[in-house]
């Protein structure tokens, strides 16, 4: 990977590595910010951190930081400066992170450097060095980055991943065999706290393209929108919830000059799906699947144009068949694997596949098991998704096990939100209940039983403790929750009533 990058630099000066804001930063100006940055990570002051903190912003230095993070042999941990002040804290205590990096100053990165005693170093007022992109003898082994997702006791669990499985997915991705060089265009939609951004801006730096940056203020999908048609985009991959906004413009949506179009983070559906390949007439659609504890994504599905080859259940499209490397299995509950066409658990193993969750022995055991395959010992990680392999052997995703959901593309543990609901409701009952708002996308719905007070409060509450993405769109109060016949509250009876309110509003 490394070389690849160095190669982009040595052959493209003087191309856009990176187009942001209307502005283009050249393959030169990446690698002058990148090793200035890097030259501070190396001194002797930081030698002995290994993990370094990143805030996320839509700057060049942003993307830079990272890469100095890496050719430096250090592990990045991106932090959402919008996330609640007590959920960075958090991710600041558990990492024990003691720099980082930021391209802006601003009351709200001043305040966490204060509360943390992080020490904060702005990347915009480094001084220039020389260039260094050269690649140091740093064992696979170690830590590339680590991102926090939702976790079910309202702490945020870490995902470590190492360069072995960031170098895999590079290799696999490529493998694929997609035609793209340095003339494509790649979009980045992505928030840098969720793994799909890695292939938007590692990827294309890799053959010498250009990276293309949405813009983190104002309406997504409409900068999206803009973006791909007035620069041309021709490598694209988004959430499916994106196509659910951009939806009623479709008639006048004409991408020609888009080449792949992938999907991944949600289910995609095969109605829309058939509708944007319309609007992408020169594409390859993708439908492309992957937790975060298997960087990035590892399986994928080809969506032929011709309708009877397009494989979907229930209206869902298939995830297809691992990339190089990987592996997946079915197994029910007793860790068995199960036959063609039976349901179950879908389970990953290979080398895109983290070694276990930061400081979560617990989580560990629960997550992880091992399984003799073809007479070799192989660990395997539980998705929570249920699927089951077809006689062509392409996997079909059929929905969630556990109390998970997708939110914007996160994945979002339900009772994360019910955790803190509880507490701001003197540990009243609470049950959140996920559902498709009018154009097709999940949100949330707070229950909370014999509750008496400003709805507005709790909402600013969980304000103060949840992601943007997390809080509850909507919440409403019963008297008394309804229960099941084990005496359990009955989320299905809660959903029909949340039913009857959509349908009322």
């Amino acid at each position: 990977m490394f070389e690849k990058i160095q190669s982009s630099y040595e052959k493209f000066k003087d191309r856009n590595a990176f187009f942001i804001n209307g502005i283009g930063y050249t393959y030169q100006q990446f690698a002058e910010i990148t090793s200035k940055i890097r030259s501070v990570l190396e001194n002797e002051h930081s030698v002995s951190e290994q993990l370094i903190g990143i805030i996320e912003s839509n700057d060049i230095e942003t993307y830079c930081s990272i890469f100095a993070c890496l050719f430096a042999g250090k592990a990045f941990v991106p932090i959402n400066q919008e996330n609640p002040l007590d959920r960075n804290l958090d991710i600041l205590q558990q990492t024990e992170i003691k720099t980082i990096l930021s391209a802006q100053s601003n009351n709200k990165i001043t305040t966490l450097s204060t509360a943390s005693g992080v020490n904060i170093i702005y990347a915009k007022e480094l001084p220039n060095t020389k260039i260094d992109l050269s690649i140091n003898n740093i064992a696979d082994s170690t830590i590339a980055y680590i991102l926090f997702t939702s976790g079910s006791t309202g702490v945020p669990k870490g995902v470590p991943l190492t360069r072995k499985n960031l170098f895999s997915f590079i290799e696999a991705f490529f493998a694929l065999g997609y035609q793209v060089d340095e003339t494509d265009k790649f979009l980045q939609m992505f928030d840098l706290t969720f793994d799909l951004s890695l292939m938007c801006y590692i990827a294309p730096l890799c053959i010498g393209a250009c990276v293309y940056p949405v813009p983190f203020e104002g309406i997504k999908y409409t900068h999206i929108y803009n973006i791909m048609e007035e620069e041309q985009i021709t490598f694209a991959l988004m959430v499916p919830s994106i196509l659910a906004y951009i939806r009623p413009y479709f008639g006048e949506i004409h991408f020609e000059k888009v080449k792949y179009s992938l999907f991944c983070g949600e289910a995609l559906y095969e109605d829309i799906a058939k509708e944007w390949q319309k609007c992408v007439p020169n594409a390859l659609v993708q439908n492309v699947y992957g937790p975060t504890e298997a960087t990035i994504f590892c399986l994928t599905y080809d969506l032929s144009r011709e309708h009877q080859k397009i494989k979907s259940v229930n209206g869902i499209v298939c995830i297809g068949k691992p990339m190089l490397n990987m592996d997946a299995i079915v197994v029910d509950e007793n860790n068995k694997l199960l036959p063609i066409g039976e349901k179950g658990e879908l389970c990953l193993t290979g080398n895109q596949l983290t070694n276990g969750y930061w400081k979560n022995p617990q989580k560990n055991k629960e997550a992880f098991f091992t399984l003799p395959i073809n007479g070799i010992e192989k660990i395997f990680y539980r998705t929570g998704d249920l699927a089951f392999q077809d006689d062509e052997n392409d996997f079909i995703f059929s929905g969630r096990i556990d109390n998970q959901v997708k939110i914007q593309g996160f994945r979002v543990e339900l009772s994360e939100i019910e955790h803190h609901s509880r507490e701001f409701a003197k540990h009243n009952q609470v049950a959140a209940i996920a559902f498709k708002n009018k154009i097709g996308n999940q949100q949330i719905h707070l229950f909370v039983e014999n509750f008496n007070g400003n709805t507005d409060d709790f909402e600013n509450y969980l304000k103060l403790k949840l992601p943007q993405y997390m809080v509850p769109s909507s919440i409403s109060t019963v008297q008394l929750f309804p229960l099941n016949i084990n005496g359990k509250v009955d989320r299905k009876a809660l959903a029909q009533i949340l039913l009857k309110v959509l349908e009322s509003n």
